[in-house]
């Protein structure tokens, strides 16, 4: 390890490593320090439940990351990353056994619809049409669209609330669910204003992308980005725990892969009174409980086309996934909880021993909750996939206190860098962005644009802001 650089960055996740990677190719000396054993944030994969069964800890679906125009960048297959398409990038059981399917195609999708099927596909055919013009203003800090036109067209329904708008183009449960669904990922109110545009980014990406696993685990994609990194000349220390930047060696700038709670710990001396209240008052969503299984088999469903899916959402109908989302904010529990399932190894035969299989699920609850989700998320599998809990061999039960444990950018178990409402959705931490009070200071965590998901573009954003301020002189 040297004893000066140009920069250095503090955390590993996919933004630490791609601010990383954006200084090192403009021919900056970089470093990134990792409190952990190994590098990735939340891209990380580990024995969780039984030997020889991978389990991803935290992220395990990444649309965005073929989506990001910074990872298509990277020549990421060349350092061992590749991904496994699922035929259906998601499925959305009912009761009763019905079909609720998001299809590659968009004609496909529709035609599973019924009556809302016409509906669907002048929603999203546009929208897929324009994705490669889209994705750059989308996934990026409020700026001057290249193609505004197309982004207006986007945001007469992205700034509606999900409820609203699957209520006004939908008139049957399926489809009015199918979008709850997505939506949801969002971690808002399903009246919120703006968490239609969630449902609408991952519909889009779905369909332009797909919703891909990637084969080994989430760990390949971080190892594949630490590659690219020392490919590039920089360095990364894992095991290193920065406890104040004024005992890093030396360097031009520091870039942090934190939230602004943790950088108020690290740096809090070194920012004006005026910045430290702005992040004393950054608001924080709810967390999640998060569950793995090692199976003796693949899951049960009623209907078989869900096995053709990685992702599955397991909430029922739009009413039911808005009271899940609706108590998650306000710190109450439902019976019935929106619950994300993913079952990797059907697509990806690396997870588990074979003949056997992995499975991840999550629901959202109150940031901080102590309560025990465990039974109520296992009896939404059973209610869509009877005879699911006799085929579990082992599990590992991830409380918010435990992921933030974990990595502590997941405040209260919140997996977004901080709450997506409104206010917090284009001025994340604060209207600087990704610069602080100090010159030499940075911020290029999901806590500023374009927010959570795996695609590296809060650390190449806020690598541009360095290098612009610092390096192009």
């Amino acid at each position: 390890m040297r004893t000066k650089y140009d920069a250095i960055i503090v955390g590993s996740g996919p933004n630490g490593l791609a601010a990383a990677i954006t200084l090192a190719r403009a021919g900056c000396s970089v470093v990134v320090f990792e409190a952990a054993e190994t590098a990735g944030g939340g891209t990380r994969s580990a024995a969780l439940t039984l030997p020889g069964f991978t389990h991803d800890v935290c992220s395990a679906v990444h649309p965005l990351a073929l989506a990001s125009p910074f990872f298509a960048s990277l020549p990421l297959a060349d350092h061992g990353l590749s991904w496994a398409q699922p035929p259906a990038p998601l499925a959305h059981p009912l009761d009763g056994g019905h079909v609720v399917m998001v299809e590659r195609s968009v004609q496909q999708t529709a035609d599973g619809l019924g009556h809302d099927g016409r509906a669907y596909l002048a929603l999203m055919e546009p929208l897929v049409a324009n994705w490669n013009d889209l994705s750059g203003s989308l996934l990026g800090p409020l700026r001057l669209p290249s193609h505004p036109l197309k982004l207006a067209r986007f945001g007469l329904h992205a700034f509606r609330s999900a409820r609203g708008l699957a209520r006004s183009l939908f008139k049957h449960a399926p489809a009015r669910a199918l979008f709850a669904g997505m939506a949801a990922h969002s971690v808002l109110p399903l009246d919120s204003p703006a968490s239609a545009a969630f449902g609408l980014v991952l519909g889009i990406t779905a369909h332009a992308v797909g919703w891909p696993v990637p084969r080994g685990g989430s760990q390949k994609i971080a190892d594949s980005l630490v590659a690219c990194l020392r490919s590039a000349g920089g360095e990364v220390v894992t095991d290193f725990a920065v406890t104040a930047l004024d005992r890093l060696p030396a360097s031009r700038v520091v870039l942090c892969d934190l939230t602004p709670r943790q950088l108020l710990r690290l740096a809090g001396n070194q920012l004006t009174p005026a910045y430290r209240r702005r992040l004393d008052r950054y608001r924080y969503g709810p967390g999640v409980f998060k569950l793995d299984w090692a199976l003796s088999g693949p899951i049960p469903w009623l209907a078989a086309e869900y096995r053709r899916a990685a992702t599955l959402h397991l909430g029922g109908t739009l009413e039911e996934i808005a009271a899940s989302e609706r108590a998650a904010w306000e710190g109450r529990l439902v019976e019935r909880p929106f619950v994300l399932v993913v079952q990797p190894s059907l697509f990806d035969t690396t997870r588990a021993p074979e003949g056997k299989h992995t499975a991840w699920a999550y629901c959202h609850v109150a940031n901080s909750s102590q309560e025990d989700m465990t039974v109520r998320i296992e009896a939404q599998v059973e209610r869509f996939a009877p005879g699911f809990k006799e085929l579990v061999l082992a599990r590992s039960v991830l409380s918010p206190a435990d992921l933030e444990r974990h990595n502590p950018n997941l405040v209260g178990g919140d997996i977004s860098g901080g709450a997506n409402d409104l206010a917090q959705l284009f001025t994340r931490p604060t209207l600087r962005l990704y610069r602080t009070s100090s010159p030499q200071l940075y911020l290029c965590s999901a806590s500023t644009p374009p927010g959570g998901g795996v695609h590296g573009m809060c650390g190449y954003f806020a690598a541009q802001a360095a290098l612009k301020d610092h390096f192009r002189q």
